[in-house]
């Protein structure tokens, strides 16, 4: 009895899967070759498509750091502008708590007869010296150094961006010869391309791992700063509820003086 011939699922189809597919558009350079040189140049190919790729997605990762320290910066730079609105602020309200407790002297000076003779005889009224110009507003020291670096690289984020840097792949086709790829020199391929490929590809991972440590640098200072603002903002809370409350007092001793 004949038996039908069934495809066996263990066996080892690697040769079949890299043999590449013949068509009517195969390279001419393809004809005479044998399987094996055929199989030799598309792992040829496929390491230099490798190296394309990786090269090409470190470019957008740089791209990615760099926009967002440049929007780090920006954010950076608001809290330095909220920070000055603060100060000018609190400043602001001591210039007010003065202003009440002249007004509070007068009143009390109102309310007495003597501090009226006193009033009558003392002349021109009391000059106040002139308000001192707020200092301007500084940013704590590891958001100012944080901010000084990243501004340092906003060249490389208009040149990464919109458009990517691409490398020279002008090699990364067929023509491309691996033949002494295994060689290496400085624990690089002696293939110009590939080796222009890792060396690239090393650049670009240290100038991450830079951006990185900018970026945690950044953060750092962003959340100290949020954080001193915020007891800044606490204490202007409370010199407004003071405020208010000497307002409210002053009113009404005003109303019982008529």
């Amino acid at each position: 009895m004949a038996y039908p011939t069934s495809h066996n699922p263990f066996a080892d189809d690697d040769e079949e899967d890299f043999k590449p597919k013949r068509s009517g558009f195969e390279d001419e350079s393809d004809s005479g070759m044998t399987d094996a040189e055929r199989r030799q140049k598309y792992l040829q190919q496929e390491v230099m498509r490798t190296a394309h790729s990786a090269v090409d997605s470190s470019y957008r990762s740089l791209s990615l750091i760099y926009e967002s320290e440049k929007i780090g910066v920006e954010t950076a730079e608001e809290l330095v502008r909220q920070g000055e609105v603060l100060k000018r602020t609190d400043k602001m309200l001591d210039n007010m708590d003065e202003d009440l407790k002249t007004s509070q002297r007068h009143i009390n000076s109102i309310k007495s007869v003597w501090g009226g003779l006193v009033n009558y005889f003392k002349g021109k009224p009391e000059t106040k010296p002139t308000p001192e110009e707020p200092k301007e507003y500084q940013a704590n020291e590891r958001l100012q150094t944080a901010m000084s670096g990243s501004r340092g690289h906003e060249d490389k984020y208009q040149a990464s961006h919109p458009n990517l840097r691409k490398l020279d792949t002008g090699g990364f086709g067929a023509a491309a010869s691996m033949d002494d790829g295994s060689s290496r020199q400085n624990g690089y391929p002696q293939n110009r391309y590939l080796r222009d490929a890792h060396q690239t590809l090393d650049s670009n991972l240290d100038e991450m791992s830079s951006g990185l440590a900018r970026l945690k640098n950044l953060g750092l200072g962003l959340q100290g700063e949020i954080e001193d603002q915020d007891d800044s903002i606490g204490s202007l809370l409370n010199k407004v509820d003071k405020m208010d409350a000497k307002i409210i007092n002053t009113n009404q001793q005003l109303k019982n003086l008529k």
